[in-house]
């Protein structure tokens, strides 16, 4: 079974994190099918940057989005109120 999660990268104490499609059993930061964005909580404000297109095409095949990225797929779809 496939799952939509973040895998952490960058320095100590400063991470960023790629969101990545993967084997659920593999490790947080293992093998992975293709990486389908980036999030970085270090800014201010967040930047979160995600292939919609491609996150769906997974969703579709049966891939299963953590929590977190869930939330991050909702915050990137839907536009900024002005």
């Amino acid at each position: 079974m496939l799952r939509i999660r973040l895998t952490r990268m960058g320095a100590k104490k400063k991470p960023f994190y790629r969101v990545v499609v993967t084997e659920r059993r593999q490790a947080r930061d293992g093998r992975f099918v293709e990486i389908v964005g980036h999030y970085n909580p270090g800014t201010n404000p967040p930047v979160v940057e995600m292939n919609l297109e491609r996150v769906r095409y997974w969703m579709a095949k049966g891939a299963q989005p953590s929590e977190t990225v869930s939330s991050l797929v909702k915050r990137v779809a839907t536009p900024p109120a002005s």
